[in-house]
């Protein structure tokens, strides 16, 4: 075991001191018990160098005039397997039995009574395996008591439900994998106010990473990492978080040491090996490999995409390499007070191989603090980055959004728009007015599992083009997939812990995307046409008139003096911006304007049904040629 030397916590306040003979006490104490499972059974307990620190840490630093300790709530979160709750049930022991308090009471918790027990049976089998422990102590088995009898004192453990637990006088309160809690009840009653009357109360609460960071469990890790990087002061916190930065490469061995202190002790670096080695190829194992044995906080329980290959698309590019080009929008709005996302596709094309995605959020900008606070999400930040809109109000208004995409309509050719229909039908119809095609999505496994197929196929091979979008990085890491017997997958809103707005808008994207070559239509971009004594005229179903056909051109459409024209033979996308090819114009040669179309003038007439064109078709168009709808008139030869 490495050389241990002790430093006193950073975190001691300068009316603080530390105190030798106290410190010395609890791990004399300690080193009197013995270790009750596996290869290290009836071994004594040598606290481990991480250990030790914490030891004196916390009942050595005491104050200078009251020479009460300084820390109350001692906050541990450490990998798996790295000796905690052997070192919970020490500190239970002498809280019970060595703390010099009479009638102590001591209660193990978590998230139901067997969890308790775990700390429990180990503080009791060590209590057995102590000659004098044994003699002064007695315990009950059904009731899970361990009673000191020289001073009265008890240690058992409890059920989770906090109902019972008001008005409790606690010396000392072992909490176990605080991430189990569904809510903060229990946690509020065992350790807010509960030990008043104590003259020095311990609240030792030990736990794993998670996933739920709207849970106590966060909201106290939140605190400790806070605490550590000095953005919060609390004198009575001692916070000690062994994890991995989210950016760290969690394959690296070197990693794996500075977060497992107990590495090659009570953890061997072979099975380290192996669980990596199994996590590499399943996005699972790999969730639960860097939860469990690196400490990070991920948003979900199984992760959809492996997040190494999503980086492959990290590559920042710039949005006007896209003007014009063919893409599919994707619109999920949730609900006013919600984020509202919009994301465009851009299939492969254009000599590019790889799909290219332009995320757009908005959030209502009263909300956005109250979403920080409530949420422990970075939503200010993105805001200010520009990565997420703020729009005025407590609400989202539609019409703000249906202004974006008219404005990405000008700039982008964007040939259909998917949608959920919940709460999007009016927009879908104001946005129809606006010639966009709308097309209704619903949100079954069946419709939802062909694109998000394509999407995982599209991200493991390192061919989604996303700018490394923080937003949608994020959404993306939310996400928690359900699945059916017939192998069908989608991504879930209700099992995900967080926003996956983002997502859902692109696989509705990638669907129009990959269904672009089906069910094309001569009618596509308009109605019926026919050639009249006013001109070309087009059939406007929504008005039941026939009118003018107008197209007003996008932006992307207009003449572009900078792009290379096509004369030589080298195909455009190959030529940068400006360069001017053979058959480029000269100056003397520059386009003429286009010209002005004339107003359109409504009919006022009487409406009357629309004649038949002159055109003929014969009966033998393929059914996938036909738009649903479309009229086929046949005549006779």
């Amino acid at each position: 075991m490495p050389k241990f030397t002790y430093a006193p916590s950073r975190f001691m306040l300068p009316t603080s001191r530390y105190s030798k003979a106290l410190a010395d006490h609890a791990v004399a104490f300690i080193s009197q018990l013995k270790h009750t499972k596996g290869e290290w059974a009836g071994q004594p307990f040598e606290l481990f160098p991480w250990q030790e620190q914490l030891v004196r840490d916390i009942f050595g630093i005491v104050d200078r005039q009251t020479n009460k300790r300084q820390f109350r709530d001692i906050y541990c979160e450490i990998p798996k397997k790295q000796g905690k709750s052997e070192l919970a049930a020490a500190i239970a022991l002498y809280l019970l039995c060595a703390d010099d308090e009479f009638g102590a009471e001591i209660y193990g918790c978590a998230k139901d009574r067997g969890q308790a027990c775990v700390v429990f049976n180990v503080a009791r089998d060590m209590m057995l395996l102590n000659p004098t422990l044994r003699k002064l102590c007695t315990y009950n088995e059904t009731l899970k008591r361990i009673v000191y009898k020289p001073t009265r004192s008890f240690y058992t453990a409890v059920s989770g439900e906090p109902g019972n637990k008001q008005g409790l006088n606690i010396h000392g309160c072992i909490f176990d994998e605080l991430v189990a809690q569904d809510d903060r009840r229990l946690f509020d009653i065992m350790t807010k106010g509960a030990g008043a009357a104590r003259r020095q109360p311990m609240n030792f609460i030990i736990t794993t990473a998670g996933n739920d960071r709207t849970s106590i469990c966060y909201e106290v890790h939140q605190k400790a990492i806070d605490i550590e990087d000095g953005r919060r002061i609390d004198a009575t916190f001692y916070p000690l978080v062994k994890a991995a930065p989210e950016e760290a490469d969690w394959t690296d061995p070197e990693v794996w040491e500075k977060c497992n202190p107990s590495l090659g002790l009570t953890t061997l670096m072979s099975d380290m090996v192996v669980a990596c080695e199994n996590a590499k190829v399943n996005a699972a194992e790999e969730v639960k490999f860097r939860r469990d044995h690196l400490c990070q906080w991920l948003n979900s329980e199984t992760r959809w995409l492996p997040m190494d290959r999503y980086a492959l698309g990290a590559e920042p590019f710039d949005p006007k390499m896209l003007f014009g080009w063919e893409c599919y929008g994707g619109l999920d709005l949730a609900s006013t007070d919600d984020i509202a996302a919009f994301v465009l596709v851009f299939p492969p094309q254009r000599g590019h191989d790889c799909y290219y995605v332009l995320p757009h959020f908005w959030i209502p900008q009263e909300t956005v603090l109250r979403r920080v606070k409530k949420d422990n999400v970075l939503y200010d930040k993105w805001v200010r980055e520009g990565h997420l809109e703020a729009t005025k109000g407590d609400i989202i208004y539609y019409d703000f959004i249906e202004k974006k995409l008219e404005e990405l309509a000008d700039e982008y050719n964007i040939k259909s728009v998917a949608f959920d229909e919940w709460g999007a039908v009016q927009m879908a119809q104001n946005l129809e007015r606006q010639d966009f095609e709308m097309i209704k999505m619903r949100q079954s496994m069946r419709a939802l599992s062909p694109p998000a197929k394509e999407v995982e196929r599209t991200v493991r091979e390192g061919k989604l083009r996303h700018g490394n979008h923080p937003v949608l990085k994020w959404m993306f890491e939310n996400v928690t997939l359900e699945s059916d017997a017939a192998g069908n997958i989608k991504p879930s809103k209700s099992k995900s812990h967080e926003k996956i707005d983002g997502v859902i808008a692109t696989v509705m994207a990638f669907d129009l995307a990959i269904c672009k070559d089906m069910n094309r239509s001569a009618y596509d971009d308009h109605g019926l046409l026919t050639i009249s004594e006013n001109g070309l005229e087009e059939y406007d179903s929504k008005i039941g008139m026939w009118k003018p056909h107008v197209r007003k051109k996008k932006k992307w459409e207009q003449p572009q003096p900078a792009i290379a024209y096509n004369g030589g033979g080298t195909p455009d996308y190959l030529k940068k911006t400006g360069e001017k090819g053979p058959g480029a114009p000269q100056p003397s040669e520059s386009p003429k304007p286009l010209q002005p179309q004339p107003p359109f003038k409504a009919y006022t007439g009487d409406v009357v049904e629309p004649p038949k064109p002159a055109i003929a078709y014969n009966t033998g168009i393929p059914d996938y040629l036909k738009k649903r709808g479309d009229r086929i008139d046949v005549v006779d030869n």
